[in-house]
């Protein structure tokens, strides 16, 4: 086995270089391959398919809660992204402009869609009359392009795969109520089917959205300490309404502003389940979100019975997402591409194995090998899959628990950024100068400040001003 593995080309181990192992594994597990457009990804099947579904449980949940899906066009004109101030200048460095169309040079600039906010506010403004129209819940997925300096596969890239959801409301409570049941929903997701536990919470002024009222934030934390925000629900208050004049005539026949909220995911998520669940062979895919969830390893299939017995299996097996491989590599070739792919579960099965009734089954999360009676092959897989998904959870919620530290002072706080991975709470003033001076002091930055709040302190770690608010910080990706 040990020889046999050295077939497929190694990987460096992530507590050698985390970010070349992370590159390493995206390559070959063949998620992505460079494109000839700098920071453009061509995603391969075996990386779409993660995304397809994500995608497929995502929209599933967004339907349950009344969400219609629509799409929108991919160019803005400029006049229009110009309407609301701070969305545009948020947006100003990472836009990409189409100048020419048809070899004639266009009478307005277009934006390549960042985002699609300033789209969605000209089609609400055109479709919102009455109180009679809202709530609109409408969402979109697509790819947005965004001119990104330093870019990393799926963390970082200049195009990037994504949904987007924009709702429209006649109140602020509903708004406010809608912006945060779509982000406990994305938490929910990411801890039930991608098995990444999530730090929920509210954005900084300094960090929220541009042009948003509130923003709102799930934060998860890497095999590597650094944190990843993976998901955002931005509440707009009114203020795209009244910049795009969004009016809605209510019962009393007056005329009111609607009430916003928009909020994403993104193929970044792909880049969080390699980074929470990976190892030095590979990817790790908890069952939920694995394109194959089994794969049957035929052992001596040259040997009569054996490839038609591992398609008997696949057969049986067939509530499951299944593969055989009966490609002639051998055994242990197999068994690193396997692991190399993240697939949950492998079935060997042989000669002796079909004389004895059994198949021996390997969990790719824990290396551990079960001899299962061909009786019990279904239900054994099912219950093998369920304890996986289970236990990729509670392993990734102990390393998030392990890697949450307190810090009550300045020197306290410093040492943790200097010493340590992770998550640190401590208090805060709610004054930004002391969010730039942890940054220019140690590249930490708020990640969030959470539902559950905590009294650590009375005072804030970095001045000494009375705290407001407790604030998980952390370097980040």
């Amino acid at each position: 086995m040990a020889k046999e593995k050295k077939l497929v080309e190694a990987i460096t181990s992530m507590e050698e270089d985390f970010a070349q192992w992370y590159t390493d594994v995206v390559k070959k597990a063949e998620l992505i391959d460079y494109s000839s457009v700098r920071g453009c990804m061509i995603l391969r099947p075996n990386g779409y398919a993660i995304w397809e579904n994500i995608q497929k449980e995502l929209d599933a949940r967004f339907k349950a809660t009344g969400v219609e899906n629509v799409y929108m066009p991919m160019f803005i004109p400029e006049s229009l992204l110009q309407k609301e101030k701070d969305h545009v200048e948020g947006f100003a460095p990472e836009v990409a402009w189409v100048t020419y169309g048809g070899g004639q040079e266009l009478p307005e600039r277009l934006c390549v869609r960042p985002t699609s906010e300033t789209l969605f506010c000209d089609f609400y403004a055109n479709i919102i009359q009455s109180y009679r129209d809202l709530p609109k819940l409408y969402n979109q997925w697509c790819s947005v392009v965004r001119w990104e300096k330093t870019t990393r596969p799926f963390l970082r890239t200049t195009e990037f795969l994504w949904q987007e959801g924009h709702t429209a409301h006649a109140t602020a409570e509903e708004a406010e109520e809608r912006t945060e049941q779509m982000l406990h929903l994305y938490a929910d997701f990411c801890e039930e089917v991608l098995a990444i536990p999530m730090i929920r919470g509210k954005k900084t002024e300094k960090e929220k959205f541009a042009g948003a009222a509130a923003t709102y934030t799930i934060e998860a934390l890497m095999h590597d300490g650094k944190a990843l925000q993976a998901g955002t629900s931005h509440n707009f208050g009114d203020g795209f309404a009244r910049a795009f004049n969004i009016q809605y005539s209510d019962k009393d026949n007056k005329l009111k502003y609607v009430h916003q909220t928009s909020w994403g995911m993104t193929t970044r998520l792909i880049g969080a389940i390699i980074m929470v669940h990976g190892d030095n062979s590979g990817l790790v895919l908890p069952p939920l979100v694995a394109p194959t969830q089994v794969m049957i390893i035929p052992i001596a299939q040259h040997k009569e019975g054996v490839l038609e017995k591992a398609e008997e299996l696949r057969g049986r097996l067939k509530d499951f997402r299944v593969k055989v491989d009966d490609s002639d590599k051998s055994p242990g070739w197999k068994f690193s591409e396997q692991e190399m792919r993240g697939i949950p579960v492998r079935i060997e099965i042989g000669p002796k194995d079909i004389e004895a009734n059994q198949a021996i089954l390997v969990r790719r999360d824990t290396g551990e090998k079960i001899t299962v009676s061909l009786n019990e092959l279904e239900s054994k897989v099912k219950e093998i899959l369920k304890n996986i998904q289970k236990e990729m959870l509670e392993k990734a919620r102990k390393h998030l628990n392990s890697h949450i530290y307190v810090a009550t002072n300045y020197e306290e706080f410093r040492d943790i950024v200097a010493n340590k991975s992770g998550f640190i709470k401590a208090m805060w003033c709610g004054e930004e100068d002391c969010e730039n001076k942890i940054k220019e002091d140690t590249t930490a930055t708020s990640r969030c400040m959470p539902f559950e709040q905590e009294q650590l302190a009375e005072t804030c770690v970095c001045c000494g001003k009375p705290a407001k608010k407790m604030v998980y910080w952390g370097k980040a990706y």
